[in-house]
């Protein structure tokens, strides 16, 4: 690729070749845009003005200016903008990005690409090549299997339903290309925002390159300076948005069955919670709700009252929440159905008939989410539901997911073209070129799910105001974090998916996407009293908990596996409510920062080679490492402890064998009951009261759990649990010396505290001399236990 042309502008920098163009912009701070247009067919080529190109994934963004300085006798062209550089090589059409101090962080070594004539559209290819030094490690990608470093491996960006997959499974359920480098300590991100299919091989053909493959007519990437890796997702996040604060019962526990069949079942499952004194917020309704497989309707011989039951539920604490498929049966006097029709709201074949195929319903037909009156009018559906009680939507099948097609052929043959796309069908979907609009389904089918999210979460804003919307997803694309939380599809009942689940939601934070889980004990297959312990005490941790099985196998609610099984698992469950306060305030965090709450050892070592390897432990936040049992029976854990001193707290209490340096491997006991955990030093809890289900998120029980230390800095997070009303944010900072410790605290927000006292438990502390600033303390085997008012602000132990 060569450029023997530029032109400038003072956001905007573009290099033209014969039949190629480079254009960057900078739309945030440390944020380069990179837009890459290789192909010759290109129809903004002859004009020297690239088209505007429309983004799903990035929000609005003021463009930043840049500078340019040309070197000619180094045959080079700087473009600087704040926080990072691109030297562009016009003769080879390759650049490297330096941070400011100068250091590389990546270098393209060249991009192509090609159209080729065909029927019923052009098919295009572009390519980009990536250096990929041997000591990278590349970390992202989204929903993808593998350990947290993917080199090594090739992925295709397709979002597919897949029953069952396994842990080599590629393509899944969501389509996220964003990556980050890491070396020698110093990260980068990568961002492809490209709708349509793509392919990526990270040093696995070519050790030293990683490849990206597009079946469109470019490559638009956006390069993101670190040098952290939660640099980095902070930018990446700015960008593509960040998820908002969900309502707290969303973060309790979810029961979910594909077979619960009418509403006497649904209210067992709860009365059955509720008798064995497990906690529980929320229970799914799965597609036997409806009326035939009809969206947005009731079948009324098993669901005879569905607002009566929503009443019922509610009186318990728990939320209904029904799946939604976007397939619509294609009936007439369907009122949804013939309202899609006469809009013309409907994906169409290439002949221009609507599309048919065969989901749950059959026939169905598929709304088009591309466009905006279609999902204006998908938001409004959800109307009906939340008059009836629905407290939230599951957003499934929505690939989208088609078994069979009827119609996607239905054309005529041409002689003129190879017509190698027509009717081109890729799994279980619509065809490459079904209409969306005036885009093909090749382009589009990657944010489908993404645009029935966003009409669902702007619905719901307008339709419940006062309400949070909780929306959850099968598939996505880069930026649905914006209005949904993910779970990782149709996982089964095997100790390698429960472990392999831990690096795929490590995968999906460090792409942008906090809020997620997996289906605990496994959707499919048969789970045995051991892992559905084990599976509920790494759910205990993650953001989405939810208990879901399919159809064919056995029924797996905690009760169904008798003892010990249900006493330790209903342990686990409380401890999940215990540790809310803290969750509630990280997923605050992610809104605000977009960082995930599970979080890989390497975010806070990025330096460190065995933390990097570390991806079957994880930390909450910043300051408490986990270290789930993944393994068939299994009493023993290993796990590495990076940089600092950690203090043993094993299932969320003080624990025996003493503080721990890290930068070493140690092997800890871990019995059925017991997840081994240690808190960081300068790291803090907040704690509360076990509970049946949510109330409120201004917590009216709290213990602080401060391993006390040179520095310490803690933050809570508090509001009503749901709606946009007040709020307070707390900060705890500690200092310690030799002989004494002080820890102050300081809050801003209009929301009163539900609390009288609240209760600290300082560890690593020597018995103390003095403590001033408390009601009550008492120093019991090596902890130091505080009783404060709940407006304290300064705590002083004398040593």
């Amino acid at each position: 690729m060569r450029f023997n042309d530029l032109s400038l502008e003072p956001t905007r920098v573009t290099f033209w070749g014969a039949s190629a163009a480079l254009e960057i912009r900078s739309p945030l701070p440390g944020v380069l845009r990179v837009r890459h247009i290789p192909s010759p067919g290109h129809s903004s080529m002859a004009a020297r003005e690239l088209a505007a190109k429309h983004s799903w994934s990035v929000v609005a963004h003021a463009e930043l200016p840049l500078s340019v300085r040309q070197d000619k006798a180094a045959g080079l062209t700087v473009v600087q903008a704040e926080g990072l550089s691109l030297e562009v090589r016009p003769e080879q059409g390759t650049w490297v990005l330096r941070e400011p101090g100068g250091r590389e962080l990546a270098r393209c070594e060249g991009f192509s690409g090609e159209t080729m004539p065909d029927y019923p559209v052009n098919r295009y290819r572009s390519r980009l090549s990536l250096h990929a030094p041997p000591d990278e490690a590349w970390l992202g990608f989204g929903e993808k299997v593998g350990t947290l470093d993917k080199r090594g491996m090739h992925f295709v960006f397709w979002n597919t339903d897949v029953v069952p997959h396994h842990p080599d499974t590629d393509p899944l359920y969501q389509s996220i290309p964003f990556s980050m480098g890491l070396r020698g300590g110093t990260a980068w991100g990568f961002f492809l925002d490209e709708s349509w299919r793509l392919e990526v091989d990270v040093a696995a053909e070519d050790p030293t390159r990683v490849r990206w493959e597009s079946a469109g007519p470019e490559l638009d990437a956006y390069l993101f300076a670190g040098p952290l890796p939660a640099d980095v997702l902070r930018r990446y996040t700015a960008l593509t948005g960040r998820p908002p604060l969900p309502p707290l019962w969303s973060l309790g526990v979810q029961q979910s069955r594909w077979g619960y069949e009418n509403a006497r079942e649904i209210r067992s499952v709860i009365r059955d919670y509720r008798a064995h004194q497990l906690p529980l917020d929320c229970v799914y309704l799965d597609i036997d709700y409806m009326e035939g497989y009809k969206v947005w309707t009731w079948d009324r011989s098993r669901y005879p009252d569905p607002a009566g039951l929503a009443g019922e539920a509610a009186a318990q604490g728990v939320k209904l929440v029904t799946i939604i498929d976007p397939a619509v049966k294609a009936e007439p006097g369907y009122r949804v159905y013939d309202e899609a029709l006469a809009g013309d709201y409907l994906v169409r074949n290439d002949r221009g008939s609507v599309l048919l195929g065969e989901v749950w319903p059959k026939p169905a037909a598929f709304p088009d989410f591309t466009r905006e009156p279609v999902r204006t009018w998908w938001g409004q559906l959800h109307r009906a539901f939340v008059e009836t009680g629905v407290a939230g939507f599951w957003n499934d099948m929505n690939e989208p997911a088609c078994f069979r097609l009827i119609n996607g052929n239905e054309t005529f043959p041409i002689n003129s073209a190879p017509a190698a796309d027509l009717g081109k069908v890729e799994g279980p979907t619509l065809p490459h070129d079904a209409r969306h609009g005036d885009r093909r389904h090749l382009e589009v089918h990657n944010v489908y799910a993404l645009g029935m999210a966003r009409a669902a979460y702007e619905g719901l804003r307008e339709l419940a105001p006062e309400r949070r919307p909780f929306l959850l997803t099968r598939a996505g694309a880069a930026g649905i974090q914006r209005y949904a939380a993910v779970w990782t599809g149709d996982n089964s009942s095997y100790w390698a998916h429960l472990e392999l689940s831990i690096a795929m939601l490590l995968g999906l934070g460090l792409s942008g996407v906090a809020f997620s889980g997996a289906d605990v004990p496994g959707f499919l297959g048969r789970a045995t009293g051991e892992m559905l312990v084990r599976w509920t005490q790494l759910g205990a941790f993650y953001p989405l908990l939810r208990n879901h099985s399919a159809k064919g196998t056995p029924y797996q609610e905690p009760w169904r596996f008798g003892e010990p099984y249900l006493s330790i698992t209903r342990e686990w469950l409380e401890r999940r409510y215990r540790l809310l306060p803290t969750l509630y305030t990280l997923m605050y965090e992610a809104s605000q920062e977009g960082l995930p709450a599970m979080r890989p050892l390497v975010m806070y070592a990025p330096d460190d080679q065995e933390a990097l390897r570390m991806d079957d432990a994880f930390l909450l936040g910043r300051e408490l490492l986990v270290a789930p049992v993944i393994r068939q029976g299994r009493s023993h854990r290993h796990v590495y402890l990076p940089e600092g001193r950690w203090l043993p707290f094993f299932d969320l209490g003080l624990s025996a064998g003493g503080v721990r340096e890290g930068r070493q491997h140690v092997l800890a006991e871990a019995p059925l009951r017991t997840v081994p955990m240690w808190l960081r030093a300068g790291g803090a809890l907040a704690l509360t009261e076990p509970a049946l289900h949510t109330t409120s998120a201004n917590w009216a029980h709290l213990t602080w759990h401060i391993h006390a230390a040179p520095r310490v800095e803690a933050h809570l997070y508090e509001d009503a649990g749901e709606g946009y009303g007040a709020s307070r944010r707390t900060r705890l900072v500690g200092e310690g010396t030799a002989d004494r410790f002080v820890l102050e605290r300081t809050t801003e927000g209009a929301l009163p505290s539900a609390r009288e006292t609240e209760t600290l438990c300082l560890y690593a502390l020597t018995e103390p001399k003095e403590v001033l600033g408390a009601r009550e303390h008492r120093y019991v085997e090596d902890v130091l236990l505080v009783e404060v008012e709940a407006g304290w602000t300064r705590l002083e132990v004398r040593l």
